[in-house]
């Protein structure tokens, strides 16, 4: 179904959720927002996002990534009432697990399913493709590099050996929150997988290099970026 729709998408069994008359047990579902290209897909990204509204800039990129074919499925990572800090772990993987299982009901095969996240979704989207076999994945301006952000993350550097997916970093060379040097650790980590990696950083730019900070001089920046973005996917999702 071509545009932009909600839906929910089943979490595999093993994590139903009682009906309220008590009478009968019922499958849990994620909430989802979709938006799929108005000709055949050529595969599915799975959009991880960190906030609990939906910002136009998502809907943005989302639309955008569907113009190139891609069905793009957008989690609410937060359906079961969950902190900030409580998006990881078992529930991050199966509620990623579910918008897999979505994809491929819809012809999508799992090579050609992608995940991508920014910021601490990030961080979620690359533990996401240390833990399944996948087509690709990026992460852009993901913190939880030395130290993982909560007890239910790993750090990422700990963690990069295990990527079963090519997976690209995007950092901002002059991050306050995320330094360079850890950002240098990263690259070398990853580097010890198993699958094609890429960490790129930006010079001048701060915490996002997919937007502009407040410098309009930034702007090769953001396309260049946004250019990676959509050709890492372009070469690994085929």
């Amino acid at each position: 179904m071509p545009g932009s729709y909600h839906d929910n998408a089943p979490l595999r069994a093993g994590d139903p959720a009682q009906a309220q008359d008590g009478q009968a047990t019922t499958i849990a579902r994620v909430p989802i927002r979709v938006i799929e290209p108005d000709r055949r897909a050529r595969g599915g990204i799975v959009l991880l996002h960190e906030s609990r509204e939906f910002a136009e800039a998502l809907l943005e990129l989302m639309t955008a990534l569907s113009a190139e074919g891609w069905i793009v499925v957008a989690p609410n990572l937060f359906h079961r009432g969950a902190a900030d800090d409580q998006i990881f772990g078992e529930e991050l993987f199966a509620d990623f697990d579910a918008c897999f299982d979505w994809l491929v009901g819809r012809g999508v095969f799992p090579d050609l399913t992608g995940v991508l996240g920014f910021d601490s979704a990030g961080t979620a989207a690359f533990l996401v493709a240390t833990n399944r076999q996948i087509g690709a994945a990026v992460s852009v301006a993901a913190p939880g590099i030395d130290e993982p952000l909560t007890e239910r993350a790993d750090a990422l550097i700990r963690a990069a050996a295990q990527l079963q997916a090519p997976w690209l970093g995007l950092y901002g060379a002059d991050d306050p929150v995320i330094p360079a040097d850890q950002v240098e650790r990263l690259r070398e980590a990853a580097a010890a997988a198993a699958v094609a990696t890429l960490v790129v950083s930006y010079p001048g730019l701060g915490h996002r290099p997919d937007r502009l900070a407040f410098d309009p001089a930034d702007a090769d920046e953001l396309v260049s970026a946004h250019t990676r973005i959509f050709d890492w996917f372009d070469s690994h999702l085929r």
